[in-house]
């Protein structure tokens, strides 16, 4: 029997690698999206893109209004993701208890399905620095889950699958490529323009630029010309 997994896609290039580790360890997929009131939605699109190409049992995408919670510049439009550096400490971008909400949303549709893996594609080496992205983190999220779920504690336990957690970005862009993701399908950036341009400036194109460029290759998306 073929094991079916939930995996976590947001429509950038570390879930997309994720999405496709995934598929070459034969398991059925499951992505999940979530439309949240980020200001870069464009990502959903590439999210749709990416599930296009590979065979994936059902795309699901869910409506969380975390724009009406605020605190972050993902969601709040009166906060701008900063440019150039985001300096010490958390920033901005985070969104509160982002991955703890989509994990959770995710484990519950893994129970109703009886898929015993979530794939995230949390990454703590070349990251913002947010704290739901820490092994730490995904170790007592995946205790969580065999904890408060009926299927965690009476049938089978739940895994935590991060298979990018200990990767760098560039470490992320070979493996992508080995995997065969398109790379030009996905996006990053925090605050792309209209036309669908990345700014190449926030820390989610920083980022992603410094690890094409450690990989030795090129980066295929659109950036604003500077």
């Amino acid at each position: 029997m073929v094991e079916r997994a939930v995996v976590l896609l947001s429509g950038g290039m570390d879930s997309a690698v994720c999405l496709h580790a995934a598929h070459a360890l034969g398991r059925e997929l499951y992505p999940i999206s979530f439309r949240y009131g980020q200001r870069h939605q464009q990502e959903l699109a590439a999210a749709e893109a990416i599930v296009a190409r590979l065979p994936v049992a059902r795309w699901l995408v869910l409506d969380l209004p975390l724009d009406r919670i605020g605190g972050s510049a993902l969601t709040d439009p009166a906060l701008t993701p900063a440019k150039g550096g985001s300096g010490e400490g958390i920033p901005a971008t985070y969104v509160p208890a982002r991955n703890t909400i989509f994990l959770s949303l995710a484990l519950g549709w893994a129970e109703t399905l009886q898929a015993h893996e979530i794939f995230i594609g949390v990454n703590a080496i070349d990251y913002s620095g947010y704290p739901d992205c820490r092994p730490i983190f995904v170790e007592a999220f995946e205790r969580l889950a065999n904890l408060a779920t009926r299927e965690g504690v009476t049938r089978q336990s739940f895994v935590i699958r991060a298979p990018l957690l200990h990767l760098s970005k560039a470490e992320i862009v070979r493996k992508g490529l080995e995997l065969g993701v398109d790379f030009a399908l996905t996006r990053s950036c925090y605050d792309p323009t209209v036309e669908g341009l990345a700014c190449g400036r926030c820390d989610a194109c920083r980022l992603r630029l410094a690890g094409f460029e450690a990989a030795g290759t090129h980066d295929p998306i659109g950036y604003v010309k500077s």
